[in-house]
């Protein structure tokens, strides 16, 4: 491929949304760049659930682990088990999955390139061109040039593409994400298909911490958007009273994490963004994968219907299709995560909702399927009157 080529469309970012969007597209038969920039792994839980290996045929060879229980930790220490009846959640190591997934689009068609992205700009005959810095190129040597007819920014949180081709994405706002990969103890008092979740203002004064096992390797991580917060301390605080400081360190990660959906995700000609990029991390609970994947499906989708009808307001459709399906679930999430995660008094109150039979059963239920739950309005109502009595101090929040 030669500079003078015109693509119908370059991905900006290798991550699970660009790699599902240039699968997609390669699919539909469309000359698809996928770049990316090698050796970066996201900071992430990897978490997956049922409905992401449904919607995106994602096969459980790829998983590293199965997750068969949650365990929420209040600030008190309190543990409440949350089991996930006759299923699991699948766990990813982000390094050998996004690989998996840039792979696939490869086979679909898609033409792999590495690089960081630099800018984009207009030829004078139109035509839109990515800039790049190919890798192992010093700033003084030659950008290289990708011209396309189309762009999907799927280059994370604070994303390159987005800042160059939308006006306000630089203000997202985020929550900043650290975690240790570790060997996974081998003693039998670490349960490697259970994830513990950590609500302790020690941890994270606005987020939670957590430890999700990976089979041979575990995540252990936290989140905070509080300036100052030292993410690496609080990450040793958990190692150390977990026991896992003498566990072996394989990897350290951190990156910004952004929790509220842009409210444009296309400039209006030719640029549409997806994943983190497009800010469709879910509040509260911190997933992005599925989220990720899906946004870069409908991007796909989107720029596949500019490219076929030259009309650029199919771009806004993938923020549509989302908001449509998702947007209520992240709305009810940042309410959740506004109220609960702001004190080690109502962070003691929302773990001890968490023991609650119904609460549990709906709560497994809208994760594994990612919709709402409306077929059981009783249970509905009393976890409602339940919550009242949280919310007002009524009960005791002792064990």
């Amino acid at each position: 491929m030669s500079e003078s080529d015109i693509v119908d469309v370059v991905v900006v970012g290798g991550g699970p949304s660009g790699a599902t969007a240039a699968a997609d597209l390669a699919r539909a038969g469309r000359n698809v760049v996928l770049l990316d920039r090698a050796g970066r792994i996201k900071p992430c839980g990897g978490a997956v659930p049922p409905r992401l290996m449904k919607d995106f045929a994602v096969p459980e060879s790829v998983l590293v682990g199965h997750a068969k229980a949650a365990r929420m930790i209040a600030p008190s220490n309190r543990a409440v088990d949350m089991p996930i009846e006759g299923g699991f959640v699948g766990m990813v190591d982000r390094g050998s999955f996004d690989e998996w997934l840039r792979e696939r689009a490869a086979a679909a068609g898609a033409t792999r390139r590495t690089g960081t992205f630099e800018t984009i700009e207009t030829d004078p005959d139109g035509t839109t061109v990515v800039v790049f810095r190919g890798k192992g190129l010093a700033k003084h040597e030659s950008l290289q040039r990708l011209r396309t007819r189309s762009v999907i920014g799927a280059d994370g949180a604070r994303s390159g593409v987005a800042r160059t081709a939308l006006k306000g994405a630089e203000r997202i706002p985020c929550v900043f994400a650290y975690h240790e990969t570790i060997a996974t103890p081998a003693g039998s008092g670490f349960d490697r298909e259970r994830c513990d979740i950590y609500y302790q203002g020690k941890l994270s004064p606005d987020f939670y911490a957590w430890i999700f096992p990976h089979g041979d390797t575990t995540s252990v991580g936290v989140g905070s958007a509080k300036k100052g917060f030292s993410l690496k301390d609080a990450v040793a605080t958990l190692r150390a009273d977990t026991g896992l400081d003498g566990c072996q360190t394989i990897r350290r990660e951190g990156a910004p994490i952004p929790l509220k959906p842009l409210k444009k995700w296309d400039n209006g000609r030719n640029i549409v963004v997806a994943g983190d990029a497009a800010g469709v991390v879910a509040p509260a609970s911190g997933e992005g994968i599925y989220y990720a994947m899906t946004a870069g499906r409908y991007a796909a989708e989107s720029v596949d219907a500019y490219l076929a009808t030259g009309n650029s307001k199919e771009l806004a459709g993938a923020r549509k299709k989302f908001m449509k399906a998702h947007g209520r679930v992240f709305w009810i999430l940042g309410i959740m995560q506004y109220f609960w995660y702001s004190s080690d008094k109502r962070r003691e109150r929302f773990v001890k909702i968490c023991d609650d039979a119904d609460v549990q059963r709906l709560t497994w239920e809208a994760y594994m399927n990612k919709e709402l739950v409306r077929a059981d309005p009783l249970a509905h109502a009393r976890i409602f009157f339940k919550d009242l009595g949280h919310l007002f101090g009524i009960g005791s929040t002792a064990a």
